[in-house]
Order: C-alpha cells, then sequence, then structure tokens
C-alpha cells in the first residue's frame, strides 16, 4: 500500500521551466504536487487540499502580482488551513526591484501570505524552503491561537463563564454604533438575584457560586446565538439584546423570571427556590451609559416593590410594572 504523502504542494505559475524545477526536487520526498494554469483553477483545487498543504505562487502571475488572488485566498481563510508562499517575479532593473520588493514586503507584514521564496532557488533547496515555510506557518497559527485564546480568556468572568464587565460594556458601546448606523433595535435586561448575601450565608460560598453558574448556563439557553450575557458583579447580570423591541425585552424577562428563577435549584440535598428583580431599558441609539443608567433606576424600583418583581425604563410600553411575588426560601426536600 503506497505511503500517505507528508504534505500537498498546489502550485500556480505559468513558467514551464519552473514547474519542471518544482517536480524534479520533490519527486524523491514524500510531498503530493498540483499546478493550476490560472487563477479559476488553483481557487476550486485550494478547497480539496488538507490542513497543513503548501500554496505556491508564481508573482509574474498577473492574477497574484495585483494582489486579487491574494484577496481572494484570505477571504476564503485558506490562510489558516495552508502555508501561503510567493515566488519572486523575474525584475529587469534596479528601481524596479526595489518597487517590488517593497510591494511584497508590505503584503508579508499585513500577514496575506507567509514567505516570499527566491526565484533562483537550486533544486537542492527547494525542499528545505518548503519545509521553513511550512514551519513558519504552524508557528503563526499557534501564535494566533494562543493570541485568540488569551483574549476570549480575558474577556470571560472567571466563575460563571459569560463575559466580564468590561466586556459586555465594550460590546454594548459597539452595538450602540451599529443601531445608531442601520436605525434597528436594542435592549438592555439588567437583572439582580435577591436576597443572595442570605444564601451566601445559609448555603456557603462554594455552594453558591455553583449557583450562579447554574443561573448563566440557564440564562444562556433561553437566549439567542447573537444575544451577550455579561456579569456585571456579584449577583448581577447584563442581557444585551439586539434588535428586541422593548415589548419583546419585557416578554423575555417575565420568561426568565418563569423559566429560571421557579424552577428550584438542588443544593446538598436540599431544593432551593430563587428569585430575581428585573429592569429593561431600550436603547433608541442614546449612549450606553444613560441606557445602563435608565436599566439601574429601573431595578431600583423594582427592588423597592420586592422580590421578583419586573421593572421596564418606558413608562408607556406594555410591562411597565409586573406585580407578581415569590418569595425565596428553602421548599422541602
Amino acid at each position: 500500500m503506497p505511503e500517505k504523502p507528508r504534505y500537498q504542494v498546489l502550485v500556480l505559475s505559468e513558467d514551464a521551466a519552473l514547474q519542471e524545477r518544482l517536480r524534479l526536487a520533490l519527486q524523491l520526498q514524500e510531498v503530493n504536487l498540483e499546478t493550476a494554469q490560472d487563477a479559476t483553477e488553483l481557487l476550486n483545487l485550494v478547497q480539496k487540499l488538507r490542513v497543513g498543504s503548501v500554496i505556491l505562487l508564481d508573482g509574474a502571475v498577473r492574477a497574484v502580482e495585483s494582489g486579487q488572488l491574494l484577496a481572494a485566498l484570505q477571504e476564503a481563510g485558506t490562510g489558516q488551513r495552508c502555508a501561503v508562499g510567493v515566488i519572486s517575479a523575474p525584475v529587469t532593473g534596479e528601481d524596479e526591484q526595489d518597487e517590488a520588493a517593497a510591494l511584497w514586503s508590505r503584503r508579508l507584514r499585513d500577514g496575506v501570505m507567509d514567505d516570499i521564496l527566491p526565484r533562483e532557488t537550486s533544486r537542492q533547496q527547494w525542499s528545505l524552503r518548503l519545509s521553513a515555510l511550512r514551519r513558519i506557518h504552524l508557528l503563526r497559527s499557534e501564535l494566533a491561537h494562543l493570541r485568540d485564546c488569551s483574549l476570549a480568556q480575558s474577556e470571560r468572568d472567571r466563575l460563571t463563564g459569560t463575559m466580564n464587565r468590561d466586556a459586555i460594556l465594550s460590546i454594548l458601546f459597539r452595538e450602540t454604533d451599529r443601531v445608531q448606523r442601520l436605525n434597528q433595535g436594542l435592549c438592555v435586561i439588567l437583572l439582580d438575584i435577591d436576597d443572595f448575601g442570605h444564601w451566601n450565608a445559609e448555603l456557603g460560598i462554594e455552594a453558591c457560586d455553583d449557583l450562579l453558574r447554574r443561573i448563566a448556563q440557564r440564562i444562556q439557553s433561553l437566549l439567542r446565538s447573537y444575544d451577550m450575557l455579561g456579569r456585571m458583579g456579584d449577583d448581577e447580570f447584563l442581557l444585551a439584546l439586539p434588535g428586541c423591541s422593548n415589548v419583546n425585552a419585557v416578554l423575555l424577562a417575565e420568561r426568565l423570571r418563569t423559566d429560571i428563577f421557579d424552577v428550584p435549584f438542588e443544593v446538598g440535598g436540599r431544593s432551593i427556590r430563587l428569585s430575581a428583580c428585573f429592569a429593561v431599558a431600550e436603547s433608541k441609539g442614546r449612549s450606553p451609559v444613560v441606557v445602563l443608567r435608565d436599566a439601574e433606576q429601573a431595578l431600583q424600583e423594582a427592588r423597592l416593590r420586592g422580590p421578583d418583581h419586573i421593572r421596564s425604563a418606558s413608562k408607556n410600553t406594555y410591562g411597565w410594572d409586573t406585580e407578581f411575588t415569590v418569595d425565596a426560601r428553602v421548599l422541602p426536600a
């Protein structure tokens, strides 16, 4: 049974001599070499490449020189799966050489490719150059992955896994910009768990930390894929709801109250029923500072009414206040 090639190399070049040099250089290697006649054929072949493959683009090809093909590969996410190298185009004069070198160096810095390979590379050196190209791509991919993981961790609340305060506020400012541009809806729901300090004393910090995680999971299960949830304080959460009207936000708050807090939590063999107060505020393109101030005021009014209340910052909208109270108490196991 023939051995599976270590990796694939896909070449786009109109230079028959260059193609033959590559073929001879790689024929003894465990490499599968394919050639494309034009940019369209290359883009079709790219879709079949395995992760870790190498794409070599001849800088003398018009679509490569103009940057159009590199842009198409980047848009398709090819650079995340495969190493992309450009073979330098032949030049005739020093001015042309300097201009071409500056152009390709700039594209290399922009990250649209992984390396520039000299056209005069000898047949014996091609294997080493391709191995180096793959290593460069692997290192860049690992660094990008580590950077993304680090960024994701810095935006997450360590206890609940939701966005932390800074991250959710940053999202809210960004969404407000979108609302202003597109004249679309945006609402927030601010919720505070009633008398959570009592449960910390009654059940212990570790048990209450677990309760917060489970509450966050229940909330997340009721949200749309593009809704956002963040932890604002010890027992306070903020929901950002793009494209949501005030009426629908109030209805969601009611559903959160019944589906999350009316359903008891099992803690240490006991059945615990929690409650929360909710505040709803509509963006209308206003500054998030103003919207959050409205939400905080509405939440304070809900707390004054007692546990398990919903209050909307819009007085003339359905759901200004919901008169329904359930005391948080320990139920029989």
